[in-house]
């Protein structure tokens, strides 16, 4: 790192100064090349801009955000800069020449067989649009992003990734391409490109560097044009085994005697994107044998699971998740999975099922795991039926890890320390990590994520309880008593392992301790 002071009236001379190329990757490339800038120093919190134009106020604005520095700007050549830039990011390049050269992005024909797969393919010569979105979805699979959020204002456009579940703004295309990038999102994903006043809900599968990635789009009209939100369900990315997922010793046997039954029903919960679906087909995939006759309904289908029969609820024709179970009874099953649990009608189809000599997997939405009983009843389930098919629930919550790049150890403030007290005793024998910010992990000090989890057996206790009218936090409360682990104290865990951070684990399971 090299400490430059120039004189604030005069250029500086870029090629008398020594660069640590590691500073100058702090912003980003497409950036650097748009505002004609390039970090050629770092002070403590603040970034030494080399910029043709010190006065761009935007160009400030924009490095600032982005990288989390301050940014202190220094007169140069633009001839310099680039140089600066060619030099530590391999070509010149701009957004422009970005979509001109990008290759690498294959759109596929989709499940249903009436789509043409000559209308989705991509030629070198086609038109710049194609591939501003190729760019945009080879960016956002590259960064391991879940969501593409594409939202017009009055003035811009806006993309924004959600990785690791938090969503950060990209550069953003111009305005002028607002329609234009609308338009070939709706062409992939099968929609009316015509109708901008109503949602709409579709879905395409792209082959980006070997790996091949299911988009689903939906689209919704504003006040500015029509936001595009694509969720990206990346195979490579999905775990199947259960000891990849965090569960401890323990937990996975109870989880494995659970699914080894030869009937029941097991329930996770938690919110929406907590990571419960990676979790049902992990245990699927577990006792996935050609002895088994395993079929499962989901709105949608999010990843295709050889040897599984899955079937795609479509409410609007009449097959939603009660026609699908009572369907599925008639196809001799072994394990069904239904998609959630919404009702009485498919609360009472998958208890029978449950109770008849089938496994049956599902998913609610509720705080805790101890609260999926009340929700069953609030939904008019009697005690009786869940005592005689409910084995086992698991709640569950995701949690950023702590980037290994920039991991070190510091000191948190006492307060947040002191609110976790009841499940961190040992608080002052414990090294508190977090992320300092580096490249790696775009200054978040976060890369990836990991589950947090507790599990509550519906044991004979649980069982003689509910039908003495035992409910809520008293239910609760006999469940941590028989040994039930929070999620909040299996948070605790991985913040004494290094794994995460307590501010991660406050704003995510606190609701549920």
């Amino acid at each position: 790192m090299s400490e430059i002071r120039p004189d604030t009236g005069a250029r500086l001379d870029l090629s008398t100064v020594e660069i640590d190329p590691h500073v100058v990757r702090l912003v980003p490339r497409e950036m650097s090349r748009r505002f004609c800038v390039a970090a050629v120093g770092r002070e403590g919190d603040t970034l030494l801009l080399a910029m043709e134009d010190p006065f761009d106020v935007i160009a400030c604005d924009t490095v600032a955000a982005n990288t989390g520095y301050e940014v202190k700007p220094a007169p140069a050549e633009r001839d310099q800069i680039l140089s600066v830039i060619d030099k530590h990011y391999g070509e010149s390049i701009d957004i422009e020449k970005s979509i001109q050269n990008i290759v690498g992005v294959e759109v596929e024909t989709s499940h249903d067989a009436e789509i043409d797969g000559e209308q989705l393919s991509i030629e070198p010569n086609d038109a710049p649009v194609i591939r501003l979105v190729n760019l945009i979805l080879l960016q956002a699979i590259e960064e391991g992003a879940s969501d593409i959020h594409i939202e017009p204002g009055e003035k811009g456009l806006s993309v924004r990734l959600r990785v690791d579940g938090v969503l950060r703004e990209i550069l953003p295309p111009p305005k002028r391409m607002q329609w234009a990038i609308t338009s070939r999102i709706k062409i992939l994903s099968r929609l009316n490109i015509a109708e901008r006043r109503l949602p709409q809900d579709g879905s395409c599968r792209v082959r980006v560097l070997h790996r091949v990635v299911d988009i689903r789009v939906s689209i919704i009209p504003t006040i500015y044009g029509e936001k595009v939100v694509m969720r990206l369900l990346d195979k490579s990315n999905l775990k199947t085994e259960l000891e990849e997922l965090g569960f401890d010793r323990s937990s996975l046997a109870t989880i494995n005697d659970a699914i080894t039954q030869p009937h029941g029903m097991i329930l996770l919960t938690g919110p929406t994107g907590s990571g419960k679906t990676t979790t049902l087909y992990s245990a699927l995939m577990t006792i996935n044998s050609p002895d088994k006759n395993i079929m499962t309904v989901e709105d949608p289908v999010e990843y295709e699971l050889a040897g599984i029969n899955q079937v795609r609820a479509r409410p609007e024709i009449g097959l939603d998740f009660a026609a699908a179970l009572r369907s599925f009874l008639r196809q001799d099953p072994d394990v069904i999975l239904v998609g959630e649990i919404r009702d009485l009608e498919t609360a009472s189809i998958a208890i029978k099922a449950s109770q008849t000599g089938h496994l049956v997997f599902s998913t609610l939405h509720t705080n805790d795991a101890a609260s999926t009983i009340d929700r069953l009843m609030n939904i008019g389930v009697e005690p009786y039926l869940i005592c005689t098919s409910l084995n086992l629930v698991i709640a569950q919550r995701l949690v950023r890890r702590i980037c290994e790049n920039c991991k070190e150890p510091y000191q948190p403030d006492h307060a947040l320390i002191e609110r976790f007290r009841d499940v961190l005793p040992d608080a002052g024998d414990v090294t508190f990590y977090h992320g300092a910010g580096c490249v790696e992990c775009s200054r978040t000090g976060y890369k990836g994520r990991i589950a947090l989890y507790e599990l509550f057996p519906v044991t004979r206790e649980i069982k003689d309880a509910v039908l003495q009218g035992v409910v809520g936090s008293a239910l609760r409360d006999r469940a941590l008593a028989g040994g039930m682990t929070p999620i909040v104290a299996h948070g605790m865990q991985k913040v004494r392992e290094g794994v995460t951070t307590l501010d991660e684990v406050l704003t995510v399971a606190s609701g549920a301790a």
